[in-house]
């Protein structure tokens, strides 16, 4: 099959497809006389496990020595399998922690406009502009020690 048709059974942008093959995710395909790649059922499996690991947040690199270990079992006791997913479960505790943090100083920022107000009246507006000063911040209070990103 060509690009355009593994695009359509695996529900992936031709272009990603061509990132994957690039990163060595995908095993280049054989090509026809023509030129045009030609893809085996097996591009769709590999495709879609790629696919399957991305939706779980999985970086390239951990999807890279998944693939590995998949495509070459060894005799031994999955543990780095268990060590690699145990790390993103990790990652996924911090991405919530750092959301529910995000979502403390909106709900603060929010708070700074409780009724309807014109433009140059919007508390939001006006503490946006202050911390743009150098002012405190009620999404950025000064006794976590924090500094403002940017």
């Amino acid at each position: 099959m060509q690009i355009g048709e593994l695009a359509r059974q695996t529900g992936c942008e031709v272009e990603t497809i061509r990132y994957y093959e690039r990163e060595g995710l995908l095993p280049a395909p054989a090509r026809s006389a023509s030129g045009y790649r030609r893809y085996e059922p097996q591009h769709v499996e590999q495709l879609n496990f790629i696919r399957h690991c991305r939706s779980l947040g999985m970086s390239l690199a951990d999807i890279r020595q998944l693939a590995d270990y998949h495509r070459h079992p060894a005799p031994e006791p999955c543990d780095r399998v268990n060590a690699l997913i145990d790390d993103q479960i990790r990652r996924v505790h911090s991405q919530i922690e750092a959301l529910q943090q995000l979502e403390r100083q909106l709900l603060a920022l929010r708070g700074r406009c409780h009724s309807p107000h014109t433009l140059a009246d919007c508390g939001i507006l006006k503490t946006l502009e202050d911390a743009s000063s150098g002012e405190p911040c009620v999404c950025h209070p000064p006794a976590t020690g924090k500094k403002i990103a940017g």
